[in-house]
Formats: structure tokens, C-alpha cells, sequence
């Protein structure tokens, strides 16, 4: 109880610092990190760790933890059309409403307004965004996954992409490092093609699940498994992670967590650069460059729009991070123009802004469960099971159809008692159905590798402007033979796991969605070993201005199939430590 008064108290501290110094910044620092998501509050707490004075800057309000989760312990009841957005609302958040499951009045304000925050789309393409501080570390999946080698040799065996400057060796011990502070729950299945992690205790599968996972067991000869979701909560009782609480199963995340129960910038990584004494963070301002020095042969700092006011900045820094978000960091990026690179910062390989991906979603399968009506389970349980990748490993697993693979995450519940009350009526009858639990059903969704093509690009639009006046994006990106060959397999193996399950009703489903919609977005600044064909090089530094790091997703080469944010922050670590020691050195001065 002491621990947890003395954490609430330091909280009142960290809420009056950022009242007190957000708009007072200084003219120069060590180091500048923009975007306060899961790729820059990992920046921000690397470098100030490590001495560096370091600026935070942040495009949209400020969130402060706890105090801004307004509804957190709201109920479907509190809210005018039992929760879901008015006509309004889904005019102005058009683009994020696509998504199907968010936004509604509970974490609305966690999306950003589309009308305010337009994009051009020469072919459709979904981008989902929070504006904020934390970003989507407040609204994420959670769902955290490693790659293996066969993700980053994959570009160099079969041809499509550039090879990755780096292998599963080189990441390693910064998984390790993410996963022990971050906290990740799952199993280890000696896998290699999805090694295992450092885990805290896993979640329980319920009785549907488990039956699904003995039958796949057993009808399936080549590789297929069932496992619960690896995900960024915290089940170790006994954990006092930045005073953190375990995962309360009360499946409220994306309207942030009270307990910290899962991650997030806001209550895990800036809280602990803050500790430093070496962060100021500034939200409310919209990088719009990096501004690069032709005599000096460097980026000598940023320009910025206070979102509020108008006003812009510019700010000078040794070292710069851009961790905007993917597509974000590539706009800055192409709109860092000078002498020397006329077509944006560092893109003298023209590659800059190409190579966008995201994952397949929103397909797969659902069915009917008989039985089992005499069991049930306890809490919300805020993840689901996962199906690893088991074509095109070796072997009996190889596809003619199309390259990489896919992987599946699902889950089973019991029906709500609403499915009684459609047609049915009023009285005693409505009294009694409406204490009834339900039958159960299954649903299980894929997640498909999307390759990485050089005419899948983002560029700025010449015409169209935002409120601030600055170029807006236009997303030319689209799904090819690959991709929709992979999503056919994805339902057609789905349906076959379930009907071996022996379950009822077993459909098929594939939702009309545009790259985008995985909210995986990544690629524009990939990685790579030769400047003429990639941005970035394998400690994430633009090649021709290596004061400049960009570790949010634009940095990837290809996608894999499994969720990409540990490795982004692996990544990030891993490039901050580089830069730490770069600066020591005075490579930087």
C-alpha cells in the first residue's frame, strides 16, 4: 500500500512538470525525439537514461496517465446509442471508423478527427491514427511477437525487397531487454520460425479453445498449433513493473488502463525519462522538418508548428529520432528538402516514401459450437489465441500459389443473451431469456506478409494542403497477385481447422478493406545495406546523414506476418544505445 501512495504521489509530480515545462523549451539539446508512441517514449527513456538532454515532441494534446483516461469505468449504458458513434461522429472519423471495431464513445478521443486530418487516397488506403501523447501505445493490440530469420532473410531468398542489413542474432538481446521491462505473458513453443521470449505466466485458454488445440493436434500433421496470445500485460502478481499492476481482465484498453496492466508510453517509458530529469516534453507541435546544414554535412535540428498558436520553431539538437509513426516519419522526411537533397532528407536512392506494407485482416473464418454448455469463464479476457505461420517453412508446407505466410489470432465466447431478444418480445418470457448465458462460437482472423514493391508509395500530394499548410499525404498503395492469392489460403485453411474441430456452421469471411486497415503500416525508409537502394542502414541511421535515426515502422524492408511493435521498440533500444555512444565518441560534434 506505501508503494502504491508513493507512485500515485510521483504521478502528481510528473502531471505539474509537464504543466510547467512543456512550452518552455530551450534553443538546443542532445537529442530530439518526435512522437511520443511505443517507438518514441522507448527514444525518450533510452536517451535520457543515458544523459542525454533530450526535447519530446508530440503533434497532438497531452494524456496525462490516469488523469486522462476519462472513460475508463464507463459502461455502454453511460452513453446515448449504447455507445456507438452518432452520424456526426462517424462523418468526422470516417477513415478510422472503417476499422469496424473502433472508434466508439468510449476512446473516440483517442482517434484523430479526419476532417481536421486529411490524407489523399490515388487508391484506398486506411490509415487508422491517435494523435496524443502515448499514441497508439494507448489503443494497440498488445499482441508481441519476435521475428525469427526466416523474416529477415526472407527478401534475400526469394528476391522481393532489399536484404536486411541484420539477422535474428543481432535483435535478440533487445527483445530480451523490451520484453523484461515491458512485461509480455505467453508461452514458449520452441519454434524456430517464432522463437520464444522472456514470459511472464500465461493467460488460460478456455474449454473451446483447448478442445480446438487438441484437434488440431491430431487432425493436422504439419506443424499447426494453437497457443494463447503473447501479449503486453502483466500477469506476475508479484510484478512491480514502474509500479505497474497486473492485467485486471476488465478488456477496457483502448480507453487506457487506471492499473497499467498492459504497456504504454504513458505509463511506462516517459514516466522513466522523466525520472532522468532530462526530458522536456512539448506536445501540441507538428514536426514538419529536419533541417539539414549543407557545409556541416548534418541535420542540425527541426522545424515545428504549434498546433495551438501557429508559431513555428525551430529547435537544434545533436541527434535526431523519428518516431512519428511510419507513415508520419516519411512525410517529415519528404518534406525535408534542401541543396543537397532536393527530393527529401537522405534520398538520393529515390527509395524514400516506397515499399509501404500493412498485413492482411479481416478474413478468415467463424462457426457455431455445440456443447460445453455447462462451462463458462471467469473475467474479460483482453487476448485472444494465436495460430503461428505453418505454410512455406520447408517441406510439406510449401505454397506454389504465393510466397511467405500467414498466421491467425481468435477466439471463443459464449453468445449474448441479446441473440434471444430480437424477435421475441416482452414479460416473463423477456425475464427469463435475458438470464441466460448463450451458445458458443468461434471467430479467427488472419494476418498475411504483404511484400514489399517499390510502387507501393506514399509522396506529397502538390496540391492538396492541411489546416497548417502543409502538403498532405497521397497513399498509391494496393494489394497484387501475391497477396490476394495468400488471403484465398487464409480462409480456406481456416474453415478446414474448424470443420476438423467438428464445429457447426463453418463460414468463410472476407471484408472489402484497403492496405492499411492491419493498422501495420510500415516501410517508406527501410533498412538496408546499400545507400543507392535503401535509407536507412542497420543502426537505423539515414546513410547520408547519420545524426538522424528513424526507428518507428517506416524503417522496415518487408512485414513477416506477426505484429511488429516489439520489434520496433527493439529496434529503437538498440539504435538510442548506437547514438549514445556515437555521441560520446563525438562523432555527432
Amino acid at each position: 500500500m506505501k508503494f502504491k501512495i508513493q507512485y500515485a504521489i510521483n504521478i502528481l509530480i510528473r502531471i505539474q512538470y509537464y504543466r510547467d515545462n512543456a512550452m518552455n523549451i530551450t534553443q538546443e539539446y542532445d537529442a530530439i525525439v518526435v512522437g511520443t508512441g511505443i517507438t518514441g517514449g522507448w527514444a525518450a527513456k533510452e536517451l535520457c537514461e543515458k544523459g542525454l538532454k533530450t526535447l519530446v515532441l508530440e503533434r497532438g494534446p497531452m494524456v496525462e496517465h490516469i488523469k486522462d483516461y476519462k472513460t475508463m469505468n464507463d459502461d455502454d449504458w453511460d452513453y446515448p446509442l449504447k455507445g456507438a458513434l452518432s452520424t456526426n461522429d462517424k462523418q468526422k472519423q470516417h477513415v478510422q471508423f472503417r476499422v469496424g471495431w473502433n472508434p466508439k464513445q468510449e476512446n473516440k478521443h483517442f482517434f484523430v478527427n479526419d476532417l481536421e486530418h486529411p490524407y489523399q487516397e490515388t487508391k484506398r488506403f486506411d490509415w487508422i491514427r491517435g494523435y496524443h501523447v502515448g499514441g497508439r501505445s494507448l489503443t494497440w493490440g498488445r499482441q508481441t511477437y519476435r521475428w525469427s530469420d526466416l523474416d529477415f532473410e526472407a527478401n534475400k531468398k526469394d528476391g522481393h525487397g532489399v536484404d536486411w542489413p541484420v539477422r535474428y542474432n543481432d535483435i535478440a538481446p533487445w527483445y530480451d531487454k523490451i520484453e523484461e521491462y515491458i512485461g509480455v505473458s505467453g508461452e514458449n513453443l520452441g519454434l524456430k520460425h517464432l522463437p520464444d521470449g522472456k514470459f511472464m505466466p500465461p493467460m488460460p485458454l478456455n474449454c473451446v479453445e483447448e478442445d480446438l488445440k487438441k484437434s488440431m493436434a491430431e487432425q493436422f500433421k504439419d506443424g499447426r498449433l494453437l497457443t494463447i496470445g503473447r501479449v503486453a500485460h502483466i500477469t506476475d502478481k508479484n510484478s512491480t513493473l514502474e509500479g505497474r499492476q497486473p492485467c485486471q481482465y476488465r478488456n477496457r484498453c483502448s480507453r487506457g488502463c487506471p492499473f497499467g496492466g498492459y504497456f504504454s508510453s504513458n505509463s511506462s517509458t516517459l514516466p522513466a525519462a522523466e525520472r532522468t530529469g532530462n526530458m522536456t516534453l512539448r506536445p501540441n507541435s507538428i514536426v514538419y522538418e529536419v533541417v539539414y546544414d549543407d557545409t556541416l554535412k548534418r541535420a542540425t535540428g527541426i522545424k515545428l508548428i504549434d498546433a495551438e498558436t501557429n508559431e513555428k520553431i525551430e529547435v537544434k539538437a545533436k541527434i535526431i529520432f523519428l518516431c512519428a509513426s511510419a507513415m508520419a516519419s516519411v512525410g517529415i522526411l519528404l518534406q525535408s528538402k534542401s541543396e543537397r537533397f532536393p527530393n527529401g532528407l537522405g534520398n538520393d536512392s529515390d527509395a524514400l516514401g516506397r515499399g509501404i506494407m500493412d498485413h492482411h485482416y479481416q478474413l478468415g473464418a467463424r462457426a457455431q459450437v455445440g456443447g460445453y454448455l455447462d462451462k463458462y469463464y471467469k473475467g474479460r479476457r483482453p487476448n485472444g489465441f494465436y495460430i503461428p505461420r505453418f505454410v512455406n517453412l520447408e517441406g510439406q508446407t510449401e505454397k506454389k500459389e504465393y510466397l511467405r505466410g500467414f498466421g491467425y489470432q481468435g477466439s471463443a465466447s459464449r453468445g449474448s443473451w441479446t441473440e434471444s431478444v430480437a424477435e421475441m418480445g416482452y414479460g416473463a418470457e423477456l425475464k427469463e431469456n435475458i438470464l441466460k448465458v448463450g451458445t458458443w462460437q468461434i471467430g479467427v482472423t488472419g494476418f498475411g506478409e504483404f511484400l514489399p514493391y517499390d510502387d507501393n508509395r506514399v509522396t506529397l500530394s502538390e496540391t492538396a494542403k492541411d489546416k497548417w499548410g502543409l502538403p498532405q499525404l497521397d497513399f498509391d498503395v494496393e494489394f497484387k497477385e501475391n497477396e490476394y492469392n495468400m488471403r484465398e489460403d487464409i480462409k480456406l485453411q481456416m474453415v478446414r481447422i474448424l470443420e476438423a474441430a467438428g464445429f457447426d456452421e463453418v463460414t468463410a469471411y472476407d471484408k472489402v478493406t484497403g492496405p492499411g486497415l492491419g493498422i501495420h503500416e510500415m516501410g517508406g525508409a527501410r533498412m538496408g545495406h546499400d545507400p543507392k537502394t535503401s535509407i536507412l542502414n542497420k543502426h537505423n541511421q539515414i546513410h547520408t546523414v547519420p545524426n538522424v535515426y528513424v526507428t518507428d515502422g517506416a524503417f522496415m524492408a518487408s512485414s513477416s506476418c506477426v505484429n511488429p511493435s516489439l520489434t520496433y521498440m527493439a529496434f529503437t533500444a538498440r539504435a538510442a544505445a548506437h547514438a549514445a555512444e556515437q555521441l560520446k565518441l563525438g562523432t555527432f560534434a
